[in-house]
C-alpha cells in the first residue's frame, strides 16, 4: 500500500507540475495525514523539490511541490533503418544528453558495440553521485528491422542478418547495460508512449497516432492505453493497402510505400539535391520545393485513407500525426491531410480531428526512456496507464 500511495503521488505531480500539499491530497484521494508522510519519504529518497511559500492566499501560506529532475535517470535507444539515437532522460521526462549515427542501414557487426560505447558515454556524464539513479534502458525499433528491403534498396545479404536477432537480449549482455533494467516496444509504439505521458495524449482517451520516418508507422491508444495487440504491433498503419487485391501477381500498394520518407529522399536524389533537405526549411523552397509538394499530395491522400478506414473501425477521438522531418515540412503535410480528409463522406461516422504531435524527432527514444521510469514509478504496473 505504501508503494501504491507513493507512486500515485510521484504520478499527480508527473502530470500536473508544481502542486501545495492540499492539492495533491485533494488529487489522489488520500488523506492529508498520509500525504505528508509520503512526502517526507519522498524527500528522503531525493525525489521531491520544495519551492518557496506561496503568499497572498486565504489561509496559510502553501510550498509547492515538484519532481526531482535529478530523482532518477533511463536511456532511450531508437535503432532506426538509417540512424540512430540514445538518449538521456531525467525524472521529469525531459532530454538531458543526446547522441546520434547516421548509417545506410545497420550493420548487426558494429551496432553493438556502438550502443555498447554510448551508453557508457551517457552514463560518465552524470556526476558521480547521480549513476547509482539510472533506473534502466528502454530500447525502441521496428519489429522487423530486416523487412522491405527492395523498397530501401538494401541487398537480403545485409538484411537477412537480423533475422532471430533479440534486441533486447544483444544490448542486456553488453558491460555496459548488464547492471541495468532493459525493455524494448517497436518504434512507433514507442513515438506514441512519448505523445501520451508527454504530449497531447494527457487530453485524450483514445486516439490513432502516425510517425512519418524512413517508412511511415503507428501506435493505437484506447482508453488512455497503449494497445499493443496479440504480437504487439497493433496500430501498424504502414501496412494498409491503399486499393483493392487484383491476384497475387499485382498487390495493392500499402500506406508505407507512399507516405514515407524514403520516397521523398529518392525524389531528391532523382533530381540530384541533398536528400536530407526534409529535416529543415529547405523542404519548401526552391529547388526541393516541387518534389516536397508532390510528395506532400500524394501521402496526405494516402494517409486521408488510412485515417477514414481507422475511424470507421474504431471511433476514435482524433487521429495525431508526427515525424523525424522539420516542423515546416509538418505544417505542410497536415495541411493536404486535411483537405484531403474533406473529401470522404462521414456519414454514419465521426469525422475525427487530425491534430500536430508534440514531441518530434525524439518521441521514440524519449518513449522508449519512458519505458523503465514509469516501471519503477507509475502507479500501475501497466505502464501506460495514465492516473486520473
Amino acid at each position: 500500500m505504501r508503494q501504491s500511495n507513493e507512486r500515485l503521488v510521484l504520478q499527480a505531480l508527473r502530470l500536473n507540475g508544481a502542486l501545495s500539499q492540499a492539492r495533491i491530497a485533494k488529487l489522489t484521494g488520500i488523506t492529508p495525514q498520509t500525504v505528508s508522510l509520503i512526502l517526507a519519504r519522498l524527500d528522503k529518497d531525493r525525489l521531491l523539490v520544495r519551492h518557496p511559500s506561496v503568499r497572498g492566499q486565504v489561509g496559510q501560506p502553501s510550498v509547492p511541490i515538484s519532481l526531482n529532475p535529478e530523482g532518477a535517470f533511463a536511456i532511450g535507444i531508437q535503432i532506426g533503418r538509417r540512424n540512430m539515437d540514445v538518449l538521456l532522460v531525467d525524472f521529469t521526462g525531459s532530454v538531458r544528453e543526446r547522441l546520434s549515427l547516421d548509417y545506410s542501414f545497420p550493420d548487426p557487426s558494429k551496432l553493438f558495440d556502438d550502443i555498447n560505447t554510448s551508453v557508457k558515454k551517457l552514463h560518465a556524464s552524470l556526476k558521480p553521485d547521480l549513476r547509482a539513479r539510472m533506473c534502466g534502458i528502454g530500447i525502441a525499433a521496428p519489429l522487423s528491422l530486416g523487412g522491405w528491403q527492395q523498397l530501401l534498396g538494401v541487398a537480403p545479404r545485409v538484411a537477412k542478418q537480423w533475422q532471430g536477432i533479440d534486441l533486447r537480449a544483444r544490448v542486456a549482455a553488453l558491460s555496459a547495460c548488464s547492471h541495468l533494467t532493459i525493455d524494448f516496444v517497436k518504434d512507433t509504439a514507442a513515438a506514441c508512449v512519448a505523445e501520451l505521458v508527454n504530449g497531447r495524449g494527457r487530453q485524450m482517451s483514445s486516439f490513432l497516432y502516425m510517425f512519418v520516418d524512413t517508412f511511415i508507422g503507428g501506435g493505437l491508444v484506447l482508453n488512455s492505453h497503449l494497445v499493443g495487440g496479440r504480437t504487439g504491433n497493433a496500430g501498424a498503419i504502414g501496412s494498409i493497402a491503399l486499393g483493392l487485391s487484383e491476384g497475387r501477381k499485382s498487390f495493392p500498394d500499402q500506406l508505407l510505400s507512399v507516405a514515407s520518407l524514403f520516397n521523398l529522399e529518392a525524389a531528391y536524389s532523382k533530381a540530384d539535391l541533398d536528400v536530407t533537405a526534409w529535416t529543415d526549411d529547405r523542404a519548401l523552397i526552391k529547388p526541393w520545393a516541387p518534389a516536397t509538394r508532390q510528395w506532400v499530395r500524394e501521402s496526405s491522400r494516402a494517409v486521408a485513407l488510412a485515417i477514414n478506414s481507422a475511424a470507421c473501425l474504431l471511433d476514435i477521438d482524433g487521429v495525431i500525426i508526427d515525424g523525424a522531418f522539420g516542423r515546416p515540412l509538418l505544417t505542410s503535410l497536415l495541411e493536404g491531410i486535411e483537405l484531403a480528409v474533406a473529401q470522404y463522406s462521414w456519414e454514419g461516422v465521426e469525422r475525427p480531428a487530425v491534430l500536430r504531435g508534440t514531441i518530434g524527432s525524439d518521441a521514440r527514444a524519449l518513449g522508449a526512456a519512458l519505458l523503465p521510469i514509469y516501471a519503477q514509478f507509475a502507479p500501475d504496473q501497466d505502464l501506460f496507464l495514465r492516473a486520473p
